[in-house]
């Protein structure tokens, strides 16, 4: 590229050569030429046809909390922050119409006068819905997929700058492959969702016995609404959540505000911090500190609305790599993950998740046609996880198992295409929508091919 500065399109907020971006977890960054935060749908389409002018690519940004490289360009970083809010509910469908900017922390006031929910949510709320759907990220429940079955329909900028309407009844075929699009198919600004009514949560969490945990996982992933465990490594406990829904006129039991405030901030947080601060300098007290939080971390009983049990405050930056594996895997392969860390010795400082989802149709979903467990590891974000995610990948591909797209992994197009009977689908759509490719970069050029 030159280095010549480049004049912005009229109209649009942004700048020429904004220097460095970084995502949230420190994992990814890229130089782009051009930064540029459009609000409305007009400007994105302004935007795309600019850079198409200039022959640069286009990469979509919301929050950044992608931990893999989809949102990193050397080209056009488009910033969809102020795209956002709820365009429009159909109250006898129970579906709502937002810009894609929207985080997902911001949806719950905005479906609330409506008397409507999110059916299910992840642990974090930080990223956009467009962001969200894009990378497949999900919640846990045999029953629910991830928040991109929500999708009933969307509106892409196409790499022309056109508008492309897809739904249940235009462009019908496209749906499966645009839900889960990791930004190759267009820039998405509207989204409609399929809510219900807004419902609680009874939460229970409690440290349990691993080995007792691990007996009966099968059983209360398929019995209970909502089900997930921590384990921290070194340690005989899984921290345990399990959430079953109940109508929102059943009676809340709230967390105290206090008690709620040392669970998220002192115990969660702070946990975490202390022991990744304490790793770098004093290695052997990570064991000592994961025994301590394994007692603490999740220990409780409350009735709340759902959004505010499914989500946790996760001000600690990690590292972050996610496998889907066919359910009746998960057990063993959580195993194998465990055995390694003891094999090797290593001292980890953050727990492993598990968790499931319902399979669904969705081309490019982790849980395409089958239901699916989910591992995930962390590692503090200045903390060299390379071995770590390496070895615990390596066990995951042995099972079939499939990256989170916004997740941290080394699966290319030849792997990926095993394990997705209907990549080269998605591919020929991306064919049809992207020809030119005004949408990749190194990150796509990796997992779909040039």
């Amino acid at each position: 590229m030159s280095t010549t500065t480049l004049t912005l399109p009229n109209g649009i907020g942004g700048t020429s050569r904004p220097g460095r971006w970084r995502n949230w977890g420190r994992t990814a960054s890229g130089r782009p030429v051009a930064l540029l935060r459009p609000t409305t749908v007009e400007q994105v389409q302004a935007a795309v046809r600019w850079a198409a002018e200039q022959g640069l690519t286009v990469k979509t940004v919301g929050a950044g909390h992608s931990f893999s490289g989809i949102a990193a360009t050397d080209g056009v970083l488009l910033d969809i922050a102020g795209l956002d809010g709820l365009l429009g509910v159909d109250a006898d469908t129970g579906r709502a119409t937002f810009a894609a900017g929207t985080n997902l922390y911001q949806v719950p006031a905005l479906l609330a006068p409506h008397g409507l929910a999110m059916a299910n949510l992840g642990d974090i709320d930080r990223q956009t819905l467009a962001g969200a759907t894009s990378t497949g990220t999900h919640g846990t429940g045999l029953a629910f997929g991830g928040i991109a079955t929500q999708l009933r329909g969307l509106t892409l900028v196409t790499a022309d700058g056109s508008l492309l309407r897809i739904d249940e009844t235009t462009n019908a075929e496209l749906l499966p492959a645009a839900r889960i699009g990791l930004g190759s198919l267009g820039v998405i600004v509207e989204m409609t969702l399929q809510c219900v009514p807004a419902f609680l949560l009874h939460a229970i969490e409690q440290p349990l016995p691993l080995d007792q945990v691990e007996a009966t996982l099968l059983e209360r992933f398929q019995n209970e609404d909502h089900f997930e465990f921590h384990w921290f490594p070194g340690t005989p406990l899984a921290s345990t959540k399990t959430n079953r829904r109940l109508p929102a006129d059943a009676e809340v039991n709230p967390r105290p505000k206090f008690g709620h405030w040392i669970d998220e901030e002192v115990i969660s947080n702070g946990v975490f911090q202390a022991t990744s601060t304490l790793s770098r300098a004093i290695p052997p007290l990570i064991t000592p500190i994961n025994q301590i939080a394994a007692k603490v971390f999740a220990d409780g009983e409350f009735i709340e609305p759902s959004h505010q049990v499914f989500v946790s405050r996760r001000r600690v930056r990690f590292a972050e790599q996610e496998y889907a594996v066919p359910l009746e895997a998960t057990l063993t392969a959580f195993q194998e993950v465990r055995r390694l860390i003891e094999r090797k010795g290593w001292r980890i400082d953050f727990p492993i998740e598990v968790r499931c989802a319902a399979a669904d149709e969705n081309w490019l979903s982790t849980a395409h046609g089958r239901a699916s467990g989910y591992i995930a590891v962390h590692r503090y974000f200045r903390q060299d996880y390379r071995e770590y995610f390496r070895e615990v990948e390596a066990i995951m591909h042995a099972h079939d198992g499939r990256p989170h797209w916004g997740k941290m992994h080394s699966a290319d197009a030849e792997y990926l295409s095993g394990t997705y009977p209907k990549f080269g689908d998605f591919l020929a759509v991306r064919d049809r929508l992207d020809p030119q490719r005004r949408f990749q970069n190194a990150e796509l050029a990796r997992v779909l091919g040039a």
